[in-house]
């Protein structure tokens, strides 16, 4: 089996809806009569999309692997566990949160990662030691003026992690000059020694039992590190989507997998109520006519090129469809629809984050599957925007085609709407069209390579859509795929 593909050219100066401009879009088109899915995956590694359009647009892809969800994350599956236990429906906008800083002072991602541990200091036994050693100075102090005993809340505060306060402690207030150290204040530490607690944390965090041990040895207090610090993780993404939900839950949601094709009965069954949701959807979101949302258009741009179909059931009623592919590399996100009665419990972020646990349960089974591509992402553009929240993430350079950490794209995305993230000025796209002659073309049922192809041929414009073709589609492609050619 081989691609066979027709390629459409270049179409620029038209409006997009994206960026809003009446001449800013520009695209390439190619037409699939079959398509291998290596090639597939190669073309998307190199800016095409499923329906085989190259746009100008940036590309972004997250590494499931290392993805932590954020805080609007959490708040989003939340909000739908609470839905389906107690059907609770928020109040308030239903618009995505924002993206979450990815920048933290140092003094409060300290105190982030102990409240994560639940590492507690025993402030009672602490604040009887200072009594008891209070007591003692008093008793040898002879000729000790007397002092004001004030609470000391900077030295007791609260418990770490646990939000209660603690029994306060009575201590002297400043000592006049002379009469020894201010035990209204915390101790003086040394940076080198807060270097090394914030040293021992981080491996705390990385691996509790092996730390704990290696503290224990060395004569630091068991209470300081309580043997339960490993269950105090945070959950994991797959935890807090599959929590489980009592027995007597107001709603039940079901997300079924099935093949995009009319000869599977379940998607056979269900593509009527499928496409009825399609066109709620867009004409009640993108605002198009109901007469454009026609059966044919649907099966063209979402269905016809797409692998499999992720169908929300609420109680018995599809309510959002994901359209994805699965290639060897990757879960490819092609496209999302959903019943604009159920906006409130954010369908566009919670599918992206069930699409990113899927993706990290078939890692388990084939290694090489480990990266979730969520399609263009426009800086610019609310809409396109909100997918720079699944991190790490990575964006395609439109000249290079290298993956780039989104943190170095989008200082330049500020500045311009279209940039080449590749720092390296000598970097060039490494599988550039060295050798056109060797492009695979089919021709009459006759599979040659465009070398001796061309010869044959006397029209000069072919030649440039054939070369602008081959610089698209990369050396690789070229060589694997056949340029039908009529």
């Amino acid at each position: 089996m081989a691609s066979v593909v027709e390629y459409k050219g270049l179409r620029a100066g038209y409006h997009c809806g994206y960026c809003d401009s009446k001449e800013g879009k520009a695209s390439c088109g190619m037409w699939a009569h079959s398509m291998t899915v290596q090639d597939y995956q190669d073309l998307i590694d190199r800016g095409w999309r499923s329906s085989l359009f190259k746009y100008l647009f940036c590309f972004p892809r997250c590494r499931p692997l290392q993805f932590q969800p954020s805080k609007s994350h959490k708040k989003v599956l939340k909000k739908m566990l609470k839905f389906l236990a107690k059907g609770e429906v928020p109040k308030g906008s239903c618009e995505d949160e924002p993206m979450d800083s990815t920048m933290d002072d140092a003094v409060a991602g300290d105190f982030a990662l102990i409240n994560k541990l639940d590492i507690q200091c025993d402030l009672k036994t602490l604040s009887d030691d200072v009594k008891e050693s209070l007591e003692s100075e008093g008793k040898n102090s002879k000729k000790e003026e007397p002092h004001e005993l004030l609470q000391s809340q900077d030295f007791v505060g609260e418990k770490l992690g646990s939000g209660e306060p603690s029994h306060s402690v009575k201590v002297h207030t400043i000592p006049k000059p002379g009469k020894g150290a201010d035990l209204s204040k915390p101790p003086c530490r040394k940076a080198k020694e807060i270097r090394k607690e914030r040293k021992r944390l981080k491996l705390m965090q990385q691996n509790p039992a092996e730390e704990l041990e290696s503290f224990q040895a060395q004569g630091h207090p068991p209470s300081l590190f309580p043997p339960k610090a490993k269950s105090n993780q945070p959950k994991s993404l797959e935890d807090l989507i599959f929590e489980s939900l009592p027995e007597n839950a107001s709603h039940k949601l079901e997300v079924r997998l099935v093949p995009v094709s009319f000869e599977d009965p379940e998607f056979k069954s269900s593509f009527s109520q499928s496409f009825s949701l399609y066109v709620k959807y867009q004409v009640a979101i993108h605002q198009d006519p109901p007469d454009e949302c026609g059966k044919t258009e649907v099966l063209l741009t979402v269905v016809f090129f797409c692998v499999c179909a992720s169908q929300y059931w609420l109680d018995g009623k599809i309510i959002a469809v994901g359209v994805i592919d699965i290639l060897p590399n990757c879960v490819s996100s092609v496209y999302l629809y959903y019943d604009p009665d159920y906006s409130f419990l954010s369908l566009g972020v919670y599918s992206a984050l069930r699409e990113i646990a899927f993706t990290r349960q078939l890692h388990e089974k084939t290694s090489q599957l480990s990266y979730y591509y969520m399609g263009f992402y426009i800086h610019s553009c609310p809409k396109m925007k909100y997918k720079g929240q699944y991190r790490p993430s990575d964006l395609l350079c439109p000249e290079t085609y290298v993956w780039v950490p989104i943190e170095q794209c989008l200082p330049s995305l500020e500045n311009s709407k279209y940039c080449r993230f590749n720092q390296d000025p000598e970097a060039v796209d490494e599988d550039r069209s060295t050798e056109p002659d060797r492009l695979q073309v089919f021709h009459k049922r006759a599979i040659m390579p465009y070398g001796v192809y061309k010869k044959q041929q006397k029209d000069p414009s072919e030649e440039a859509a054939v070369l602008q073709y081959a610089s698209l589609v990369g050396q690789k492609c070229s060589e694997r795929m056949l340029l039908f050619r009529n």
